[in-house]
């Protein structure tokens, strides 16, 4: 009766103390959903509008469909869902989910230091370290799939640290099926958000298959996984190949480009570094190398061989330095856990680790007008200078005031006033057969999402997901025309062109300013013409 008594009092403990870590990560969770809505209220107020990709993603949940030429569907929905509840007017409810999706990022960071066996503290300080990295910042500052990838990433990295500590175990079958479960399931919904988790489950099946964790795959609920997987990635594997595959012919198009930066392996690595705040540094590698060497860690040795393969397989494929950002909360969860593990003090363990916490406090504040447009634009390029960092953009383009991911939340207002006062001041009859044509998605976007108060008609375009929408109809007897083209290119397809406007913010991108055409008589129809204006990239 006794023991049984002592057995009652070590599991109500324990689940006081389960209370008191999900109590903190909570906590930490609802801090970062804080600065997230605090710094989308201050970008505003500092004159930055909606961003480009923001008002795609607003278009393409007008349009639901299984997929999309440059994204699976769930974006889509995230942002059909969003137009429903809160509209487009307000940064921070457009961008509620995405800080959401952030919080819940810091709370599985909590989660996964309890699963790797770590304490509180060593909690806390992973999240902290989460909540201060750049890129975090950034993407969960925006409607996007980034925000949410690490919300299917990291479950699939806690069910198998679960399902290794549990197989073969007896009594704990039931556990092991239900974490298959969970990893096939949160895998199978991270393909939907974006193709990049394929990349990231062949790294993890390789670290898996090179350590002795490889015989977790032995179990039949790991086939389940996997067929879990495909049922869920089903819907957009279908649409592609009912498209013929329009996401691969993209991709290979960005590839022959000079579009995107390609990284040497040197500074690709730097790029971590920077990206996720060079303060925080210390604290997720040494998360890989506790993974890699530490004999406490050896259960979970295949999270610290996962990053050197994924990192080398992006490298490889000459990705954006921030397709790795996701993966990176693993390491903060033990870098939580090993860091400071060598001061045998314990009381000098607490002051250096309480001294390392104010040192990201600082980074944050130094960092954060980097991540999320805070400082009006002037006051921004002043604080460049003032310390002398500028970010790197991951696309090549003219040198701009401001870095892109800013720079493209200007001049879209400005854009659709100018079409509206061209296309108002045709004569009724005219305006009838007027459309209007754009270059990319952001321009056409923006007109469909904020032209209809104007009165404009249906912008078109043959940029990514709009070229398989069509043409909506038109013919092209009348156009106004904004696509970057000059005048002498224009002529030879219409009996008529004219500069009506010039698109002119100096804030916005390069690509930008440029003229706006009203174009009269095309010489062969849009519906003849539609296959030459397919523009994947």
């Amino acid at each position: 009766m006794s023991t049984l008594t002592a057995n009652d009092a070590v599991a109500a403990e324990q689940r006081q103390s389960f209370r008191t870590f999900v109590g903190i990560c909570l906590a930490m969770a609802a801090l970062k959903l804080a600065i997230q809505i605090v710094g989308n209220i201050l970008a505003q107020r500092a004159g930055y509008g909606i961003f480009r990709d923001e008002m795609y993603y607003l278009i393409c949940g007008r349009h639901l469909a299984f997929g999309y030429v440059d994204q699976p569907p769930m974006v889509a929905l995230q942002a059909r869902l969003t137009d429903i509840l809160f509209g487009y007017d307000h940064m921070w409810s457009l961008r509620l989910f995405s800080a959401m999706a952030g919080a819940f990022k810091v709370f599985l960071t909590g989660v996964l230091v309890w699963a790797l066996g770590g304490s509180r503290r060593a909690a806390a300080l992973a999240m902290l370290g989460v909540i201060v990295a750049g890129v975090y910042l950034g993407i969960d500052s925006f409607l996007s799939m980034n925000s949410f990838e690490p919300v299917f990433w990291i479950p699939c990295a806690l069910a198998l640290v679960r399902i290794v500590q549990e197989y073969g175990v007896p009594g704990r079958e039931r556990l092991v099926r239900n974490w298959w479960v969970v990893l096939g399931v949160s895998a199978g919904l991270g393909l939907e958000n974006k193709w990049n988790e394929a990349f990231f489950l062949i790294a993890v099946l390789i670290a898996l298959l090179v350590t002795p964790q490889r015989r977790i795959l032995a179990n039949r609920w790991f086939a389940v996984a996997v067929a879990l997987m495909v049922a869920l990635a089903l819907p957009n594997l279908l649409w592609e190949a009912h498209y013929h595959w329009p996401t691969l012919e993209w991709l290979v198009d960005v590839s022959k480009s000079n579009k995107d930066v390609k990284l040497p392996p040197l500074p690709f690595i730097g790029g971590q570094i920077m990206m996720l705040n060079p303060f925080t540094f210390p604290l997720w590698i040494s998360g890989v190398l506790w993974l890699l060497i530490a004999r406490a860690a050896r259960p979970f040795r295949f999270l610290g061989i996962l990053y050197p393969v994924f990192l080398l397989m992006m490298m490889a494929l000459h990705a954006k330095d921030y397709y790795l950002a996701p993966i990176y909360v693993i390491y903060y969860a033990a870098g939580g856990i090993c860091l400071l593990q060598g001061v045998q003090v314990p009381m000098w363990r607490q002051v250096l680790r309480g001294a390392y916490a104010l040192l990201l406090c600082f980074a944050f504040v130094r960092s954060v007008p980097f991540s999320i447009p805070v400082l009006p634009p002037q006051k921004f390029v002043a604080y460049e200078k003032k310390i002398g960092f500028a970010p790197k953009d991951s696309e090549n383009h003219d040198a701009t005031i401001l870095p892109q991911f800013y720079a493209d939340r200007f001049g879209w207002h400005e854009m659709v006033e100018k079409v509206a006062r061209i296309y108002n001041s045709l004569p009724p009859q005219e305006r009838a057969v007027t459309g209007i044509y754009t270059g990319n998605y952001g321009e056409a976007s923006a007109i469909n999402l904020l032209g209809p108060k104007y009165g404009l008609p249906v912008a078109v375009s043959g940029h990514q997901s709009y070229w398989l929408w069509g043409p909506h109809g038109y013919t092209g007897q009348e156009m106004i025309i904004i696509n970057g083209a000059k005048l002498g290119d224009m002529q030879p397809y219409y009996e008529s062109c004219v500069i009506a406007d010039r698109m002119d913010n100096p804030l916005s991108m390069p690509w930008e300013i440029k003229p706006i055409y009203l174009c009269r008589g095309r010489k062969s129809t849009y519906a003849a013409d539609w296959k030459d204006f397919k523009f994947y990239y």
